[in-house]
C-alpha cells in the first residue's frame, strides 16, 4: 500500500484528495496537515466524512512525516509548496504539487505571473502532470507539478492538434467558464453567494495567471512562441468547467483527420478523455464529480474555423482527480485506480 500524506487537506482540492485516497484500493491515508484545524478530525471538519475519515489534522513536521509516508500531495498556496518540496525529496518522498510552483520550466515566466522562485533548480527536474500527454515522463519522476484547471480544460483538446500541426498557432481563443469552487475555499467578495448567484461575468481578462502556463506548454510542443486569447468567466455553479475554443485549421485538414488524431491520443481504455460523436458537445453535468474530460468539436469547412468544447470537473480532473491519476502512474498502478465513479445529470 502507498502511504499518503496530504498537506493542506482542508481546502477544496485537499479535501477531494482525502476522499479519493480514503477509497483507493492501493493507498492508505497516513497523515493530513492543516494549520487552521490542528487536532481536529476530518470527520469533524467535514460532517460528510464522519465515521469514514476520522484522521486528525497535524502540523507540518517534515521529519515526522517523512518517516511515515511514500508520497505527499501539496495542496498549498503558491510559494508555500516550493519551500517544502525540496525537504520531502531529500527524504525520498514523492511530491505531487497542486500549486503553480512546479508547473513551469521557465522561472521568469513563473515569476512574472506569481512571485520570486526559491527552488528554481527543481524546475528542470519537475514534470508537468497532464496525465494523458506526459505518461512516460510521469512514470519516472518524483516531483510533479499538477496542472491548473483551466489549462487542463484547454490543453487536452488543443495540444494534440498543435503537436500534429493541424491548426494554426495564431489567434487561438479560449472562452472558458468555471464554477465558484475554482477560486478556492478562502473568503473573497466575488465568491459570496449574493455576488455569484444569478450572475455570469468575465474576470481577470488579459491577466489571468493560468494563461502563461498554457502558453508555455503550447510553445514547447510547437517549437515557437505562442500567444493565445484567454477569457475566463465565473459561473454560478459550485463546480464544473467548460471551455469553448476557437482556432483555424491548416490547409486540407478535415473533421475526419481531427477525430483520427484525438483517437490516436485518447482512444485507449485507460484514458480519462472522452471524444464525443459528431454533433454532440460536452455538458458539465456529465463530468461533475468525475475525473473525465469530455471533448466535442465542429469544423466549418467554408471558413476553416474549428470550434472545440471541453468540460471537466474543476476540482477533480482540474485538480485532485488528476493528482491521484498522476500518483497512480508514478507508482506503476492502473491509472484509473480509485477514480472510477459514474455520475450523471440525474
Amino acid at each position: 500500500m502507498i502511504k499518503v500524506g496530504i498537506a493542506g487537506a482542508t481546502g477544496y482540492a485537499g479535501a477531494e484528495i482525502v476522499k479519493l485516497i480514503a477509497g483507493h484500493p492501493a493507498a492508505t491515508l497516513t497523515a493530513v496537515t492543516s494549520r487552521s484545524y490542528k487536532g481536529r478530525s476530518m470527520g469533524e471538519i467535514f460532517p460528510a466524512m464522519k465515521n469514514i475519515v476520522e484522521i486528525e489534522c497535524e502540523d507540518m513536521d517534515i521529519d515526522n512525516l517523512c518517516k511515515r509516508i511514500d508520497c505527499i500531495f501539496l495542496a498549498l498556496p503558491h510559494k508555500i509548496s516550493m519551500g517544502y518540496a525540496p525537504l520531502f525529496l531529500e527524504n525520498n518522498v514523492k511530491v505531487i504539487d497542486l500549486s503553480a510552483d512546479f508547473r513551469f520550466k521557465n522561472a521568469s515566466a513563473y515569476e512574472a505571473a506569481y512571485q520570486k522562485h526559491s527552488a528554481e533548480k527543481l524546475l528542470k527536474k519537475s514534470v508537468y502532470g497532464l496525465s494523458e500527454i506526459y505518461r512516460n515522463e510521469i512514470k519516472n519522476t518524483d516531483l510533479l507539478g499538477n496542472p491548473g484547471c483551466y489549462p487542463t480544460s484547454f490543453l487536452l483538446p488543443v495540444l494534440p492538434l498543435v503537436k500534429e500541426k493541424l491548426i494554426k498557432t495564431k489567434n487561438i481563443i479560449s472562452d472558458s467558464k468555471s464554477g465558484v469552487s475554482g477560486a478556492g475555499r478562502s473568503l473573497s467578495l466575488a465568491t459570496h453567494f449574493c455576488e455569484a448567484n444569478e450572475s455570469f461575468k468575465p474576470y481577470k481578462v488579459g491577466n489571468h495567471r493560468h494563461q502563461p502556463e498554457m502558453e508555455e506548454i503550447l510553445s514547447i510542443h510547437a517549437g515557437k512562441n505562442i500567444k493565445i486569447t484567454f477569457v475566463p468567466h465565473l459561473l454560478p455553479l459550485n463546480r464544473g468547467m467548460l471551455s469553448t475554443i476557437y482556432a483555424s485549421v491548416c490547409e486540407n485538414v478535415t473533421s475526419e483527420r481531427i477525430r483520427q488524431i484525438y483517437e490516436q491520443y485518447y482512444g485507449r481504455k485507460k484514458s480519462f478523455v472522452r471524444i464525443l460523436p459528431d454533433g454532440f458537445f460536452p455538458d458539465i453535468s456529465n463530468v461533475r464529480n468525475s475525473n473525465f474530460c469530455d471533448i466535442g468539436f465542429n469544423l466549418d469547412n467554408d471558413s476553416g474555423r474549428l470550434i472545440i468544447a471541453s468540460a471537466i470537473d474543476n476540482l477533480l480532473k482540474g485538480a485532485a482527480g488528476q493528482a491521484v491519476q498522476n500518483m497512480n502512474i508514478m507508482f506503476g498502478l492502473d491509472e484509473r485506480s480509485g477514480l472510477i465513479n459514474i455520475q450523471g445529470a440525474l
